[in-house]
């Protein structure tokens, strides 16, 4: 059996900190981290395409896959699960190696984004989808940093802390969502 290890981490994640990080790891994340879904990946995409700069620092960065619902009185957001990561994987493997390390959202991704990751020593944690608006108790802090015309899909900069996720995918590419089957077939 796999023991798995709670890790409480500040951004920036740096390769330092991703080597640390075992699939299955159970990790609480402080600090800053970016929120971008589909549209806003597009755009940035299309950015670099043109030659721009992007419009956030992506060296050692977090980005989480979310779509916030409007915030509550005395709130800095509303419910603030994740969404599908796959949505983002034909633009994952540009922003992995151009710095990006942590990747936070729901689902399985692709080859090419687990390739990205092991050559750019970067991981994919998952947050929990359906718990939204106790994640939302960890984030103190939400602006609009870029894209404010895509609405709910505008770059946010989050200021979280002690925000729970599990590492899916880590840094070698040991995937939690492969050998948790493999582990359950042999009870």
């Amino acid at each position: 059996m796999i023991i798995k290890m709670d890790k409480h981490i500040t951004t920036p994640i740096t390769e330092e900190v991703t080597a640390d990080l075992k699939s299955g790891d159970y990790v609480y994340i402080t600090g800053t981290i970016y929120v971008a879904r589909d549209a806003a990946h597009k755009r940035m995409i299309e950015a670099l395409d043109r030659g721009e700069e992007l419009p956030i620092e992506i060296k050692d960065s977090t980005i989480y896959y979310m779509g916030p619902s409007p915030a509550r009185e005395g709130r800095p957001i509303g419910s603030a699960g994740p969404t599908t990561a796959s949505r983002m994987d034909k633009y994952a493997p540009t922003l992995l190696d151009l710095g990006e390390k942590a990747m936070i959202g729901k689902g399985k991704r692709t080859r090419e984004v687990i390739d990205a990751m092991i050559r750019n020593h970067a991981v994919y944690f998952a947050a929990i989808g359906g718990a939204g608006a106790l994640l939302s108790k960890c984030i103190l802090k939400s602006e609009i940093v870029c894209y404010e015309d895509l609405g709910a899909e505008a770059i946010r900069k989050l200021e979280v802390k002690d925000f729970p996720v599990i590492v899916v995918i880590d840094s070698e590419g040991n995937n939690l969502y492969e050998t948790a089957i493999k582990e359950y077939k042999t009870i």
